[in-house]
């Protein structure tokens, strides 16, 4: 067989790559993650019954803000992630921006109350449930996730799987905040955190048998 006949028949019947494969998996994950989500708030926790005040509240909106950016950057993370031979770089540290600046601000926060204030502050009410209602929360989101991410190809599994769960859980806190009385920003940075750290942490140990291809 000659050389240009073994290049036709190589190429016979290739397709081109849709370019826009990873963004339509993440989102349709995501969607139907966050759909889930929002099934399991109704069905267990129930919407504070002043929502309404609360979406033209600017506190609420900083509170929603650390989960979003958070998802953000775990995002950021990832789509480089299940692109083999892709380089995170200096982007590894974007998730831990918004970290960084709540643990900023509730310390901001702590430093300009009284002592006999603080431990107030950081447990809220709800400090020995949040995190587990935001883990319950993810387990749709993390379903939906990790099935985006076995759509791609990555290579460092347990990275990939640690903010596949980091995202999850991102998201699975934002549509917590539908239920979450707690409005003070030393809760968030402890509680949130943690809530989203569970699922990543998670991932990690997982990811490397959930995400093998």
């Amino acid at each position: 067989m000659k050389t240009d006949d073994l290049i036709s028949l190589l190429a016979t019947g290739i397709r081109p790559v849709d370019p826009h494969i990873m963004r339509r998996a993440f989102v349709r994950a995501l969607c139907a993650g966050a759909a889930g989500a929002l099934l399991l708030l109704t069905m267990t926790y129930g919407v504070r019954p002043d929502i309404r005040v609360m979406l033209v509240t600017p506190i609420f909106w900083l509170k929603v803000a650390f989960p979003l950016s958070l998802a953000i950057g775990a995002f950021v993370v990832l789509k480089r992630l299940v692109v083999p031979g892709a380089q995170v770089g200096t982007r590894w540290a974007v998730p831990g921006v918004p970290v960084l600046a709540v643990w900023i601000g509730a310390l901001a926060v702590l430093a300009n109350v009284p002592a006999t204030e603080r431990l107030s502050l950081m447990l809220g009410m709800t400090w020995r449930t949040c995190p587990f209602n935001i883990v319950f929360l993810s387990l749709p989101l993390c379903v939906a996730v990790v099935w985006a991410v076995r759509q791609m190809a990555p290579t460092n599994l347990r990275a990939a799987g640690a903010l596949a769960g980091l995202l999850a859980g991102s998201v699975a806190t934002i549509v917590y905040c539908l239920h979450c009385p707690e409005m003070e920003v030393p809760f968030w940075a402890i509680w949130y955190l943690a809530g989203m750290l569970i699922p990543a942490a998670l991932g990690w140990l997982f990811g490397p048998r959930l995400l093998r291809w």
